[in-house]
């Protein structure tokens, strides 16, 4: 996170309002939550794990079980199972 002085962004009469509450702290000031992005949108991460689980389903359908699945991806059975099993 990187810091930005009030002084250089803010109105001066918004500056002093919110000097009324804290003086000389670091504050947060959150984004909207419009402005979210979902996990992994922007890193590609949950493109790369929404491929890997099409091709661990596509897998399981053509005869793999959820053994040899769980050894060739590195993932446990329980977490195979569901990958496979969800809708």
């Amino acid at each position: 996170m990187k810091y930005v002085n009030a002084v250089d962004l803010l109105p001066e009469k918004l500056l002093k309002e919110i000097q009324h509450y804290v003086q000389g702290e670091t504050i947060y000031i959150p984004k909207p939550r419009n402005a979210y992005k979902k996990w992994g949108s922007q890193s590609g991460s949950r493109a790369f794990i929404d491929k890997r689980n099409a091709g661990i389903k596509q897998a399981f359908k053509n005869g793999k079980t959820i053994d040899q699945l769980g050894l060739e991806y590195h993932l446990s059975c329980e977490t195979i199972k569901k990958i496979v099993y969800r809708k």
